[in-house]
């Protein structure tokens, strides 16, 4: 969540973050009020309790009638002193509720507005020219079928709608891809780690996931855990509650993870194929870092996405996110999206994201204060190396006019072959 001091310093700031996300800014003057309530309330409590402890040092010295009026007094002030606390407890968690609505505070220079409004920072490569080179391009899942990589008919027999099998080359060209992923992100200086994919309410919710999209979460009622749709959200959670020591830079992490996502509200899109589905694999970067390093860092993992996607020898683009496309947690983020010639447009194939301190504030990791007072919150960032979603570019960018489909460079060592050819 945000930081309650930014809230009460520079309550502006937050108000404009929220017109550029597209949300309600209101919710900034009620969680003032909140706060002014509970401060006010706590103050008066903490009055009223000195006072009390003083009057009941005066009973102990009196007698007769001075007693009684004392105690008449003592019983009078313990009412309200309990009036107060409810007061301050019921303010305070009307305020909490009231912050954790509110979005991270975007980075300055975010383009304000919704999905179409981003800034276009960067286009890589140009896109092939099929009528040209004399064929039509077949999309994904036609050359994904006749090379025996993708069964879309037995997946859905076993799981139902946007599930899928992997199969052959397509499962071995899955697999070189992660791979090379984690590779290059340990030759980066990230730490590779096994994460869990079932976390805690408390988890979920410090990562930002259960706030306004919660409805894309799956939930395992009988034993009150969620299924991550990114290791991120372990990523997150595995210094909560813990101080770091930052001293020699940042704290990085790689995991291969199982994601899951229900795509709620996606009915129609993206039917077809493995663009859009429920379970895929992801390679995530996840770093620790000083708030003054985070937007290094994140230029820093923008690219290394960069090199991945060059390594693939597709033509992409760069975007700046719009902030009403943000996630909460996100402060800025950066999309890269690849060219899909069947689609005739770019699709979001990786991002990046600068989270600052709002996640790291809701799971309590911190770190010494280098000004030598105490302990603040440190700033968390997470960006993504591969997912199965690359086989579509890979695929509809390599595809030859016989079928047959050219492997990157970069992946043939693992995939065992130069060309893939139908069966």
């Amino acid at each position: 969540m945000i930081d309650l001091r930014l809230l009460r310093d520079d309550p502006d700031r937050v108000r404009a973050s929220q017109r550029a996300r597209g949300e309600d800014e209101s919710v900034v003057d009620a969680a003032l009020l909140a706060d002014e309530t509970h401060r006010a309330s706590l103050s008066e409590y903490e009055r009223l309790r000195a006072e009390q402890k003083s009057i009941g040092r005066q009973v102990a010295a009196a007698s007769g009638d001075e007693r009684s009026a004392l105690l008449g007094q003592v019983k009078q002030t313990a009412a309200r002193v309990k009036d107060l606390d409810r007061q301050a407890s019921a303010a305070e968690a009307e305020r909490d509720r009231l912050v954790r609505t509110i979005g991270n505070v975007i980075v300055d220079g975010v383009p304000a507005g919704g999905e179409d409004d981003y800034t276009l920072m960067e286009q890589v490569g140009t896109p092939r020219d099929f009528i040209r080179e004399g064929f039509e391009p077949r999309d994904h899942l036609d050359l994904a079928s006749a090379l025996g990589a993708v069964d879309m008919a037995r997946g859905a027999k076993v799981s139902g709608a946007r599930f899928y099998y992997l199969a052959g080359v397509g499962a071995r060209l899955e697999t070189a891809l992660l791979l090379l992923a984690l590779e290059r992100a340990r030759e980066a200086g990230f730490t590779q780690l096994k994460v869990p994919t079932l976390v805690t309410p408390e988890i979920m919710a410090g990562a930002g996931f259960l706030d306004a999209h919660a409805d894309e979460v799956y939930r395992l009622e009988a034993d009150d855990l969620y299924l991550t749709g990114t290791s991120e959200v372990a990523l997150a959670g595995y210094h909560a509650d813990e101080i770091l020591d930052l001293t020699h830079g940042p704290r990085r992490y790689t995991a291969l993870s199982t994601c899951f996502r229900r795509e709620a509200g996606s009915h129609g899109k993206d039917t077809r194929g493995i663009i859009r589905v429920h379970e895929f694999q992801k390679v995530e970067m996840f770093a620790y870092c000083r708030l003054e390093d985070a937007e290094a860092e994140h230029e820093r993992m923008l690219g290394l996405e960069r090199s991945m996607l060059d390594s693939m020898q597709i033509p992409y683009r760069i975007i700046d996110t719009a902030a009403g496309d943000l996630g909460g947690p996100a402060a800025r983020k950066y999309d890269c999206e690849a060219w899909i010639p069947t689609q005739g447009r770019y699709r979001e194939l990786t991002s990046t994201s600068n989270c600052t301190t709002f996640q790291a504030r809701r799971l309590h990791t911190r770190e010494r204060d280098p000004g030598g007072t105490g302990t603040r919150t440190v700033a968390t960032l997470n960006g993504t190396m591969a997912t199965t979603r690359w086989l579509v570019a890979i695929l509809e960018n390599h595809q030859q006019a016989d079928g047959s489909v050219v492997v990157p460079e970069a992946l043939r060592d693992h995939v065992g072959e130069s060309v893939l050819r139908p069966a």
